[in-house]
């Protein structure tokens, strides 16, 4: 599948898996850090195969792979993948590169586990679920920090994205949190995608943490730094 969009020689690249990511994260550089160029990727089939499948499957490792490497040999300073069911992939692909390679929901479960000992996962895909609870393990053993894991599966909800009605998907979800804002410490939002859930849930006792800003924030400072070295490198 062709790319939705793509400029060669941006700041940061995005590989994206839902085309509505696109204004998010333009929105996000506008404000945090307008001096970056970005530029987006969407391939909308690497997400189906991985729900199809229920997992990655070698030949989706191999194209999301692919993809990746694609964006950091086109002249960017950092890769982002925004898809939380292939950010394993992209952590893999970043060993390849010349130029670093993040997954979008790093960030956001390091500090999750500076935050709180209960650990909450909130996700609508199903395919998602095992890569967070993975991540945020190894972010906890990367900081010797003991933790308990508790995941919500809101699958049902997922059937609005899919169909563009997004304030159902939205809301839906916010419901769900503040229903099961009491049982942990933070909650973690595992898909970019349910971010603006957040913004709806009001006095909520505990940290709702999603993906976007707080990933964005550590691309830019990785796009920074390669820009720096490339200067001093001239």
């Amino acid at each position: 599948m062709p790319p939705s969009s793509q400029r060669h020689g941006a700041d940061i690249a995005f590989l994206h898996t839902a085309a509505i990511h696109i204004d998010t994260f333009d929105a996000l550089g506008a404000e945090i850090a307008p001096e970056l160029k970005l530029t987006h990727v969407v391939r909308e089939d690497l997400l189906a195969a991985a729900e199809k499948a229920g997992h990655a499957t070698p030949g989706l490792v191999l194209k999301t792979r692919e993809a990746l490497l694609a964006l950091a040999d086109g002249g960017a300073s950092t890769v982002v993948c925004t898809c939380s069911t292939l950010g394993a992939v992209a952590e893999a692909a970043n060993a390849e590169a010349a130029v670093p390679i993040l997954r979008i929901d790093r960030p956001m479960a390091d500090l999750a586990v500076l935050l709180g000992h209960r650990i909450g996962i909130a996700a609508c895909v199903p395919a998602t679920v095992p890569n967070t609870e993975a991540l945020i393990a190894e972010s906890a053993r990367a900081v010797a920090r003991d933790f308990e894991l508790e995941t919500f599966l809101f699958d049902d909800i997922w059937t609005a994205f899919r169909e563009g009605r997004l304030d159902d998907y939205y809301q839906g979800i916010a419901a769900r949190i503040a229903d099961i804002a009491r049982r942990v410490d933070v909650l973690v939002l595992a898909q970019a995608s349910m971010a603006p859930a957040a913004a709806l849930c009001h006095n909520l006792p505990i940290p709702v943490l999603s993906s976007p800003r707080i990933g964005f924030e550590a691309a830019a400072r990785l796009a920074n730094q390669v820009k720096t070295m490339r200067r001093n490198a001239r």
